[in-house]
């Protein structure tokens, strides 16, 4: 067995550059700190394709949440460091879950690659504590593919999705401070109603739990297409509606559950539930806003922890945890990295900005560089100049 001092990692004759074409580049994964945050960034496995070529730093029980030891990242060929402080000043891209807390933001420095979750559309404090750092923040959230689709995002919409149904049925019962329902029904009794916004990857998951589960599902969206789309694959089980304010007030007034999965790239959620609906909502009735992360798509949605995951407001339960596959650690960290890996491996290889240029859906991850702001959504929610991506790259 490794003893610590073996694998702890002597930072201090290490030098730092930007752009790590033709070279080795040193990542590091520190410990996640979030409230009941258990992922790591890079299980070991990820770790062994990075360090065949570059260095990896990883900071000490990084890993352990996610059942991950830092034996098993030293086998990989990761160095463990003793210290966060240590992760960050020493590596040259730190590849992390969850958004920097405002503990982390004073390792934040302009010759830093960060690649993470941000959601930067729902925290002004977090947007300009990256701008003044003048960190180079590449958000997960807006990667897209050759498709226009959100690669980075979709494995834990996925998990989200699919807790979002497993939590409905959790707080529905009655210890819980649930309406004492039980989703499926049994014979004679019906089952409980559950109203999901978003036809996306969260509310398709969603709904193939809750109708796994008995439930009785509702789906709105405004786009046809995918409502035609889902309602062939789930074989009419599901009822469809085109989602405009009377639809959606009309559906959450008999809703037993509502989970939110509405997601505007970058931008905040618009807020399809507001504060009047929930006077006609059934007391003790549950709301999942999943879209937390960007602000919730329900006018009383707050963000949560694992550890105080509820609050009531006009007698209807609201869920707002904003890392729920956090819950979930080791299926999670498994599920991002493959998503990931690709992209760190990319911007290693080639420096951040020959990999931007090379690859338009990453590029249009870049929503922070030097002080500016390069994603208009984000730009626009706060009034902030934006700065075009071609300027930079």
């Amino acid at each position: 067995m490794l003893a610590f001092s073996d694998i702890v990692y002597n930072m201090k004759t290490e030098s730092r550059t930007v752009e790590s074409k033709g070279r080795a580049m040193r990542i590091g994964i520190p410990k996640e700190i979030k409230n009941n945050e258990y992922r790591v960034a890079l299980p070991p496995h990820s770790v062994r394709e990075l360090t065949r070529r570059h260095e990896v730093v990883v900071e000490t029980n990084a890993g352990a949440g996610s059942g991950f030891s830092d034996a098993e990242y030293v086998a990989a060929g990761a160095r463990i460091a003793p210290t966060a402080a240590d992760v960050w000043a020493s590596a040259e891209m730190v590849v992390k879950v969850k958004e920097p807390l405002p503990a982390e933001y004073g390792y934040l420095r302009e010759d830093l690659i960060l690649f993470t979750y941000l959601h930067l559309a729902a925290s002004e404090e977090l947007t300009r504590a990256l701008l003044d750092s003048g960190v180079m923040g590449v958000a997960y959230e807006t990667v897209e593919d050759a498709n226009g689709r959100l690669p980075l995002l979709e494995p834990m919409s996925e998990v989200a999705g699919r807790m979002a149904a497993q939590i409905v049925a959790q707080y529905l019962q009655k210890p819980e401070g649930g309406r004492g329902i039980l989703v499926g029904g049994i014979p004679g009794v019906r089952p409980a109603h559950i109203v999901i916004l978003g036809g996306g990857t969260v509310g398709t998951n969603a709904a193939q739990i809750a109708l796994g589960m008995g439930a009785e599902v509702t789906l709105l969206d405004i786009n046809m297409d995918r409502l035609r789309y889902l309602d062939n694959v789930l074989h009419g089980r599901i009822n469809t509606l085109y989602s405009n304010s009377a639809n959606v007030a009309e559906m959450v007034a008999t809703a037993d559950g509502v989970i939110g999965g509405v997601l505007i790239a970058g931008a905040r959620a618009p807020h399809l539930v507001t504060r009047d609906m929930l006077a006609t909502m059934p007391r003790a009735s549950v709301i999942v806003d999943v879209a937390v992360d960007q602000g919730g798509c329900v006018e009383t949605t707050r963000a949560t922890t694992h550890s105080d995951p509820t609050y009531f407001v006009d007698g209807v339960l609201h869920y707002g945890v904003a890392n729920m596959p956090g819950a979930v650690p080791r299926t999670s960290s498994f599920g991002l990295s493959n998503a990931t890996l690709p992209f760190v491996r990319r911007i290693a290889d080639h420096g951040l900005l020959e990999a931007l240029r090379t690859n338009a859906g990453l590029a249009k991850g870049l929503n922070v560089y030097h002080g500016q702001v390069l994603y208009p959504a984000v730009a626009q929610t706060f009034n902030l100049p934006v700065e075009a991506l071609e300027a930079v790259i």
